[in-house]
This record gives structure tokens, sequence and C-alpha cells, in this order.
């Protein structure tokens, strides 16, 4: 892998028995991660028990009281432990580190919780680099965030021997019944679903020694009552199967019960490192010792970081420099042909399209000013039920649909547009628009989407194709799209480019002119979702998919000056194939 600094910096005084050194280091080349390492005094040359303390969303890092505490705690028991800062908190609380800037690393093609694994790698590597960590006894907890971190580097990497994931995490199968569990962006990566839940991930512990920590009242997520269960039975089968049943442990915290790692929480922490870390020390005890006055000041901890930290969104910006790796579009016919098969090939590969079979239910119909309104649910392979209403004036000689980033019901002046002149239009909220938005956690069920393998953008663009087809079977030809607003515009396009005959032309008002935009103008998941879809700037831009809908008619009105220049020069693409494309002020 890429070469990374460690940097030890000040040691300040700590309480009885015990200094802490300020370290920094590299997860990856530039990017800094402040820490500190919390050292028992007088080691000489003994080898001692190492632990990784891992933040959770904690507003104010490594410097909040209850992890310092058991930094403290562990010590003055004769460990050395590690207080680490996780993006987006503490010291790393910037932009940058933002939730949500992890997917802009997606949409390059390079995985966005790659960091957060390197970070984690990185802080155990510089541990273990300690000349008296024993590597028999290397442990890692957290809370929350930093419990879902614990379970995610502790069933991949070895060197962790115990564990103590405090409500960070449960199944997949478990959150889509309790949606507090729904996870951030980096809880539910792209693809991860496929190879693992975290039920699985619980399992590749064994054998070695876990205690799996939840509260009873968690008013937060991961409640005891629901996360457990599953995880348990999950994983007892593997223990048995070692005969190391007793090395899977569970806690239930009942005070206070609620979203913590507190005393008792930490107490049951200190009792299992006890019983396996010093197994024959019958002085260890579990019970805490008080330090409230050597609680430290964020001032007092602060670690100095390089000018210009590299962070999610600079990675991203380093990323998207080279993208995308498909060349332009050929001027000459034939060799175009074949660019628009194999490009078109690849924008598949990256969305994962479906392919809908259309049942439409009507569900009313009504005519009000000369104006004739069927109201339909389309039930698309009892998957999705996608909402349009059928607007119709006079004769009509073919048809039009319309998806607006506000809503179908934002989109009246185009729809009055498309009726003035002749069209039977189809006013459709695809999925995440309009009337298929989800009320509550909506871009967190996007991300789920994407974790078990679709893609948000696919199904969007699916459902859009399926309709259209739908709608070309009933109007008898194929069908016009206009689509108002940056993110249906990009739904349009990439429908457009895979389905070259149901779909005979394109409208897009307000269209990016490069997928790049998303990452300069620094966005974040919850914003658009579909825009974020994995490795789809690695193999198209807005000019690929543009070209991949040639030669049919494509206008953009209210074309920036960004896609002028990058649509420029496509126009030959159009018009020698007597097609058409419009760049409109």
């Amino acid at each position: 892998g890429a070469q990374t600094k460690v940097e030890w910096l000040d040691t300040i005084p700590g309480g009885d028995g015990y200094r802490i050194k300020k370290v920094r280091f590299e997860a990856l080349p530039g990017l800094w991660i402040p820490a500190s390492l919390y050292e028992p005094l007088n080691l000489l040359s003994n080898k001692v028990p190492a632990v990784l303390n891992l933040s959770g969303h904690e507003p104010e890092g490594k410097v909040v009281g209850y992890k310092q505490i058991r930094c403290i705690n562990l010590a003055k028991r004769g460990m050395l432990a590690l207080n680490v800062e996780w993006f987006g908190m503490g010291q790393l609380r910037t932009p940058g580190f933002e939730h949500g800037k992890l997917n802009q690393l997606d949409l390059c093609g390079t995985s966005g919780v790659a960091p957060f694994y390197f970070a984690m790698k990185r802080a155990l590597d510089l541990l273990l680099a300690h000349e008296n960590a024993d590597p028999e006894r290397v442990a890692v907890t957290g809370l929350s965030g930093g419990g879902w971190q614990t379970i995610f580097i502790s069933a991949v990497d070895p060197r962790v021997k115990l564990c103590n994931p405090v409500a960070g995490y449960s199944s997949f199968r478990t959150r889509i019944r309790h949606f507090e569990d729904l996870g951030d962006s980096e809880q539910t990566p792209s693809d991860f679903a496929i190879q693992a839940d975290y039920t699985h991930l619980t399992a590749l512990l064994a054998p070695r020694p876990v205690l799996l920590t939840f509260n009873s009242k968690d008013e937060c997520c991961f409640a005891a009552a629901h996360a457990l269960p599953p995880l348990l039975d999950a994983a007892a089968p593997f223990y048995k199967l070692y005969g190391k049943e007793k090395n899977l442990r569970a806690h239930v915290n009942e005070v206070p019960g609620t979203h913590n790692y507190e005393k008792e929480n930490r107490e049951e922490f200190y009792k299992m490192l006890g019983e396996f870390f010093f197994p024959s020390n019958a002085a260890f005890s579990a019970t805490e010792i008080s330090c409230d006055s050597e609680i430290k000041t964020q001032g007092q901890l602060d670690v100095p970081l390089p000018e210009g930290n590299l962070d999610l969104h600079g990675i991203a910006v380093q990323l998207a420099v080279k993208l995308p790796r498909t060349a332009d579009a050929p001027p000459n016919l034939s060799m175009f042909l074949k660019w628009q098969q194999m490009t078109r090939a690849k924008l598949s590969m990256k969305i994962k399209p479906a392919r809908f079979g259309v049942a439409p239910e009507k569900t009313g119909e009504e005519e009000r000013d000369g104006i004739k309104a069927r109201f339909w649910k389309l039930k698309l392979n009892n998957e999705w039920t996608v909402p349009v209403t059928e607007l119709s004036r006079g004769e009509t000689t073919n048809a039009a649909i319309v998806l607006a980033d506000k809503g179908r019901a934002g989109a009246a002046v185009e729809i009055e547009k498309l009726l003035a002149a002749g069209r039977r239009v189809f006013a459709v909220d695809p999925f995440y628009f309009g009337e298929s938005k989800i009320s509550s956690h909506d871009y967190l069920f996007a991300l789920l989407i994407a974790a078990v393998g679709d893609r948000p953008l696919g199904q969007q663009a699916s459902q859009i194709i399926a309709i259209s087809r739908w709608a070309q079977s009933t109007n008898g030809g194929p069908v016009a799209i206009a689509a108002i607003g940056p993110r249906t515009s990009l739904i349009a396009l990439v429908a457009s480019a895979l389905e070259p005959r149901a779909i005979a032309s394109l409208e897009l008002h307000d269209s990016l002119g490069s997928l790049k935009e998303i990452i300069e103008q620094d966005w974040k998941v919850n914003q658009a979702p579909e825009m974020f879809c994995f490795g789809l700037l690695d193999a198209v831009d807005i000019r690929h998919l543009t070209a991949l809908t040639s030669p049919r008619p494509v206008t953009f009105q209210h074309a920036s000056a960004r896609l002028r220049k990058e649509l420029n020069g496509l126009q030959p693409l159009f018009e020698g194939r007597g097609g058409k494309l419009e760049l409109k002020p």
C-alpha cells in the first residue's frame, strides 16, 4: 500500500502512573489523524496489552469525557491506550469530512469506506509498533460510530484479539424493520451487503473474545431488544465449533440504559480485559478508578496538524482529475456506432438497470377546462408502484413524459407547453421524487439500495424506461421526455442512453455540465443520492451520455457555460445522422 508516516510530538503529564504522548499519523498520504497515547510509566521491557479506542459521532471527538476516563483507567491498569480522532469529529470536524462526503469517492469508482478502514488499520500499526505492545493482547472498543468501527476492523483484522463494540451496529435485516438503525454512508457502503451482513462480521470474530454491549432504552439506535439477538444467533454456532462458547459475551446496559458508554459499560469492558488479558492476576479489579480531576481540555489534547490536511472531499477532487476513463465519441460513423455499443455496456454495468414489466392500474379520471386527466398506479414487477398522471387536451399527435426534481406537481409550466403543442403528457414521479419521495430516513434507504447491489440511479432510469415502453405501446410511437432540474435530467439522459427505441427525444432543463460539478460544488449524498452512483464518473460524463442519445434530438434548456464547453464538438455526431443537438440559454 501507500507509504504513510507517523510523527510523535509532545508528551504531557497525565496523572498518577501514566503520561500522554501526542501523535499524528497518515491514514493515506496527506490525510493526517491526531491521536493521544496513554502510556503507563515504568514500562521497562514489559509487554503489555494495547487497546485501540475509537470515537463515535461526538462533536468533541477524542476529548469527550467518557472516552478520556476509559483511556485513563486502562493506562492505570498497565495498558497502552490509543485515543484516536474520527473523521468529521473533534479536530477533524471540517466540511470536507462531513457525513455523506465519502460518496464523492464512490462516484469516482473508489470505495468511500476505504479511508475509514485505512485510518483504523494505520492506528493498529502505530499501536503495535510500540516496543511494549503485546501482539497477543490487542483490543478494540468504541461507542456508536466507534462501535461500528470496532466490528468493521475487528472482523477483518486478525491482529485484534478481543473487542467490545458498544451500541454500534445491527443486521441489515434488522434495519429494514427498525428505521432508527439505518446507517450512515460508512455503515452502508455500496455493494457491502452482497458480500456480508453484520451478522457475518460478528461470526468472523470467532473464536476471539467479544463483548457485545447494547443499551436497553437506547434513544438513538441499536436498542438491545431488537439488535442483539440476531447477532448472537449468527455467531453462536461458530463459537461452538471452536469449543469457545464462553468467548461470546453480551451485556445489556440498564443504567442509564440510553445511548452511552458510561461507568457500568466501562466496568464490563474492564472485567472482560481482566479475564482474558490478565487471567493470573488476582489483584486485577474491574471497579473504575476515579479520575475526574485528570480529564484534559481540548487545548491540552489538541495535536498540531499540517496546513491543508487532506480530507474526503480532497481525495475525491484528486481522483476526479483523470476521469472518466472512457474516450470521447469518435467522429467516424462506423467507429462511433461501436463506441456507442461499448459505452452503453459500460454504463449498464455501473448503474445495474432492471427490466421492469408494467401492470397499469387506473385509479380515477376527470375532465376540467378541456383537459382530460387519468390517474395511474404503475406496478413494476411488484417491486415498485409509480404514480402517473396522464393529461390530454383534444386530439393528440404523440406523447411526452415529464419528470421534475420538485416532483410532477411542480412541472405545470412544462406540462402546459406540451399540451399546447398537442402532446399527450404522462407526468411521472419516479423513486425519490414528488409523491414517490420517502417521508422519513429517505436517503438512508437509497444508501441501502446501493449496499444490496442495486443503484438508485439504475432503478430510477429503469422506471422511466419501463414507463416509456408502456406509453409507446399505448400511444403508437416512441415518446419524448422532458426533465426539469439537474437530478431528473441525469435520470432522463441515462434512460435515453440505454433505451434507443421507446425514447424519441430529450428536453433537459438546468442539466449539469459535468458530473465533476457534484464534487466541485461539494455536494453530500443526502442532497441527491442517485448522483453518487458508484463508478459512474469513472465510466461516463454528461458528454458521453449525450452522445449515446444520438441521433435522437436533445435540447438543453438554460445551458450553462460549463455544459456548452463540455458538449462542444458533439453537434456533428447528431447532424450527420439526421439528428439535432441544441443548447439554449
